[in-house]
C-alpha cells in the first residue's frame, strides 16, 4: 500500500507551501512568518492551536473518534540556517545569509500534510498533538518548549520525528533502534597571553603558538583516551587570533564540538580537555578559560517505536526500501530531548540528489512530502486506531 491517496491528491498544495517557506527563511527563535503560516493552516484545518511554547512553538491539538485517551505527539522543526543558498532556484531564499540548508522547510510542510490528512479523515481514536518546534540548529529549541511545559501541557504517551535523507536513495526509509544520533558539546576556550612585536618573541607568552600546540594536544583525546570501540569526535573548528603582520597576539580564541554516542564517553571528554588546557596553561604560564556547554544530548530510538515506524513504513514505500540497521549517526537532533522525556523514534526519508544538508547547494527534493505525511499519518491510524475502545 503506497502513500495515502487522500495526501497525494494535495500534494501540489504541500509543494506550494514548501516553497513559499524555503524562499522566506528564519533561524532559530525568529520563526514569526514561519509560525504564523503553521498556525493558520492548522486553524483552518479546524485543529486547535497553542502559540509561544519555546518562543515561536507552535501546538496544535486534534481529537479523533472514539473516546481513546492514548496521546501521541508529531514533532516538525521549522528552522532554517545562518547561512548562504548557492542554487538557482527559483524559490531560492529571499533572505541574505538564511537557508533552509538542512530541510526543515520539508520537515514543516510534511506535518502540515499529516494534520490536514488527520483533521479531514478523523480515522483515529485519540489525541494527536503536533509539535512544531522551533530553533532545532544548536540552539535548544526542544529544551526550551519542555522548559515551557510542552508534555505537562500536552501530554504524550509516545513521540516520532523524522528528517530527509539525502544519504538515502527516494523511496528509502531508514530506523535504527537504539543509539541513532550523536550527543553533541559546544566548546569555547580563551587563551589569554601577552603580546609584543612580532621582532620580540622573546617579550611574548604567544598566545597563537599556544593555541597551536594546545589544538594538538586536544586531538590526542579521542585517540589516546577514549575507548576505541566507542565512537568519538573532537572537531576545532575555529581559530582566532591576532591583527597585524608584526604583533605578536597575546589573545587566541578556539572553537568547536565533541560529539559522542555515550554520556561517559563525553563526560571522559570534558574532564580531559579542561585538564589538558590547565596543564598547557601552567606550561606557558598563561590563563586558559575553557567553556564546555551541553548541546545534543543522544538520540535513542526505543524497540517499540522503531519496530512501529518499521511496520508502517513497509505500508509506505517498498518494504524492501526499509532500512532497520543503518548506520549511526555522528550528527546530532535536539529531539533527543523530547524522547529522553517520552519514549519514541525518529526516522530518515531518502530523496533524489546527492548534495548533503549544511551544503549551500541542497535542494529537497519534493517528491518525498507525500511519504512523509502518509508516515506520520499512518503511525497514527496504526497506534490508535478506531474501534480499539469500542
Amino acid at each position: 500500500m503506497p502513500t495515502i491517496d487522500r495526501i497525494d491528491a494535495f500534494a501540489d498544495e504541500l509543494t506550494a507551501i514548501r516553497r513559499d517557506l524555503h524562499a522566506h527563511p528564519e533561524i532559530g527563535f525568529e520563526e514569526v512568518r514561519t509560525s504564523g503560516i503553521v498556525a493558520d493552516k492548522l486553524k483552518s484545518w479546524g485543529i486547535e492551536v497553542h502559540r509561544g511554547l519555546g518562543g515561536t512553538g507552535v501546538i496544535g491539538v486534534l481529537k479523533g473518534k472514539g473516546s481513546g485517551t492514548k496521546r501521541i505527539g508529531l514533532r516538525a522543526d521549522m528552522d532554517a540556517l545562518p547561512m548562504e543558498e548557492n542554487t538557482n532556484l527559483k524559490w531560492r531564499s529571499t533572505i541574505p545569509g538564511r537557508f533552509h540548508g538542512c530541510g526543515h522547510d520539508g520537515h514543516t510542510t510534511m506535518l502540515l500534510g499529516s494534520a490536514r490528512y488527520l483533521a479531514e479523515t478523523r480515522n483515529f481514536d485519540g489525541t494527536v498533538h503536533f509539535i512544531f518546534q522551533p530553533a532545532e540548529e544548536g540552539l535548544g529549541g526542544a529544551r526550551a518548549m519542555i522548559k515551557d511545559g510542552l508534555f505537562e501541557k500536552f501530554p504524550c504517551d509516545e513521540v516520532y520525528g523524522l528528517h530527509n535523507a539525502p544519504d538515502l536513495n527516494h523511496g528509502e526509509i531508514a530506523i535504527l533502534p537504539g543509539p541513532a544520533m550523536a550527543g553533541a558539546d559546544f566548546f569555547d576556550i580563551k587563551i589569554h597571553g601577552y603580546g609584543a612585536h612580532g621582532a620580540m618573541p622573546e617579550r611574548s607568552k604567544d598566545a597563537v603558538v599556544i593555541a597551536m600546540t594546545l589544538g594538538q594536544a586536544l586531538q590526542s583525546i579521542v585517540s589516546r583516551n577514549v575507548d576505541p570501540l566507542h565512537p568519538a569526535v573532537l572537531s576545532i573548528t575555529q581559530i582566532h587570533s591576532g591583527s597585524a603582520y608584526n604583533v605578536i597576539p597575546g589573545d587566541a580564541w578556539m572553537c568547536g564540538t565533541v560529539r559522542a554516542f555515550s554520556d561517559d564517553t563525553r563526560v571522559l571528554i570534558r574532564k580531559r580537555m579542561r585538564e589538558i588546557c590547565a596543564g598547557i596553561a601552567a606550561a606557558y604560564d598563561v590563563e586558559i578559560s575553557v567553556d564546555i556547554r551541553d548541546g545534543f544530548s543522544v538520540l535513542v530510538n526505543q524497540e517499540e517505536q522503531s519496530r512501529v515506524v518499521e511496520d508502517v513504513a513497509r505500508t509506505v514505500v517498498d518494504p524492501d526500501k526499509v532500512f532497520t540497521r543503518s548506520t549511526p549517526k555522528m550528527g546530532s537532533e535536539d529531539f533527543a530531548d523530547m524522547m529522553q522525556a517520552i519514549p519514541g523514534a525518529y526516522f530518515w526519508v531518502g530523496h533524489d540528489g546527492s548534495v548533503p544538508v549544511h551544503n549551500p547547494g541542497y535542494v529537497l527534493d519534493d517528491k518525498i512530502l507525500p511519504i512523509g505525511a502518509s508516515m506520520f499519518a499512518r503511525i497514527i491510524e496504526k497506534r490508535m486506531p478506531v474501534g480499539a475502545h469500542a
